[in-house]
C-alpha cells in the first residue's frame, strides 16, 4: 500500500505536469495518495505490535513500507504547517485598494476556479499583517526605462505572457501585462497582473498573483510578488544605478 502510494504521487505529479490530468481530478488523487500513505502506516504500525509481542516475520518490510509511508505523507505535513502558519489568503496584490486589473484572466477561468473579486477589508488587513514585505515600487525613472528592465526581468520567469508590453517607445501613461504563472512542483497555476503608471519624473510598478485554485495559497503568491519585485530592483539598480521602494499604500 505504501509503495502503491508513492507510485500514485509520482505518477499524479508529472501526469499533471505535462497537463494529462485534470487539477480538479489532481486534488482528488493527492488526496487518495494521503489516505493510502496513512492507512499503511497504521497497519504497519499494528503489524509491529504482533512483532514485538509474538515474534512475527516480515520486520524488513514493514520497516520500508513505514519509512516509505513517511516519505509520502512528508510533503502533506508541511502543506499542514503552511496552512497554519500562512493566512488563508489566495490573491495578493502590492496595491490592496485599487490592485492591477485581472482583465483577461477572468475570461480564461472556468466555473470550477476561484473567482475574481475585489478584497474584502478582512483580506486587506490579513496581507498587511502576514506579508509587510509585498509593497509597490516607485522608481525615479521614465516609464520606458522601467518597462525595458522589467521586461528582462519577465523573460527570466518563463511565465505564459497572456496580455504582452508594448515596445517600451510606444509606452505612456499606463501599460498593464499580464500572465500566468506555475508553481514549481505540482504546475498549480496563478494569474498575473503587473501594472506600470508614468508619474511624470518617476514610475510606480504594482503587482498582483492570485490563484485559479484552492481557498489557501500557502504564501505562495506572496513570495512570488517578492521575488520578482527584488530582480526588477536589482536589474534597474545594475542599468540605472538606483531603486526605491514605493510609500505605503
Amino acid at each position: 500500500m505504501a509503495s502503491f502510494s508513492a507510485v500514485l504521487l509520482i505518477t499524479a505529479v508529472l501526469g499533471h505536469r505535462r497537463g494529462l490530468i485534470d487539477t480538479v481530478a489532481f486534488f482528488w488523487v493527492l488526496g487518495i495518495v494521503a489516505l493510502l500513505a496513512a492507512f499503511a502506516l497504521l497497519l504497519s504500525g499494528f503489524a509491529f505490535s504482533r512483532l514485538w509481542k509474538f515474534g512475527d516475520q516480515g520486520g524488513h518490510d514493514l520497516t520500508i513500507g513505514a519509512l516509505l509511508a513517511l516519505v509520502v505523507l512528508a510533503p502533506f505535513a508541511l502543506t499542514a504547517y503552511q496552512i497554519a502558519a500562512y493566512p488563508m489568503l489566495r490573491d495578493i496584490s502590492s496595491d490592496t485598494d485599487d490592485p492591477p486589473a485581472l482583465t483577461a484572466a477572468a475570461s480564461l477561468r472556468t466555473p470550477d476556479m476561484n473567482r475574481i473579486e475585489p478584497m474584502t477589508l478582512g483580506e486587506r488587513t490579513l496581507q498587511a499583517q502576514a506579508y509587510p514585505l509585498v509593497a509597490g515600487r516607485r522608481y525615479d525613472l521614465s516609464l520606458d526605462r522601467v518597462l525595458d528592465s522589467l521586461v528582462t526581468v519577465l523573460n527570466r520567469q518563463g511565465w505564459q505572457i497572456v496580455v504582452p508590453p508594448p515596445p517600451s517607445e510606444q509606452a505612456k501613461g499606463e501599460v498593464d501585462i499580464e500572465a500566468v504563472a506555475r508553481s514549481f512542483i505540482l504546475s498549480l497555476p496563478s494569474d498575473i497582473a503587473i501594472r506600470l503608471v508614468d508619474d511624470g519624473d518617476s514610475t510606480f510598478v504594482d503587482m498582483r498573483s492570485a490563484s485559479r485554485y484552492g481557498r489557501h495559497d500557502l504564501g505562495d503568491n506572496a513570495q512570488r510578488i517578492i521575488d520578482f519585485l527584488t530582480q526588477l530592483d536589482q536589474e534597474i539598480a545594475t542599468q540605472a544605478g538606483t531603486a526605491t521602494p514605493a510609500p505605503a499604500q
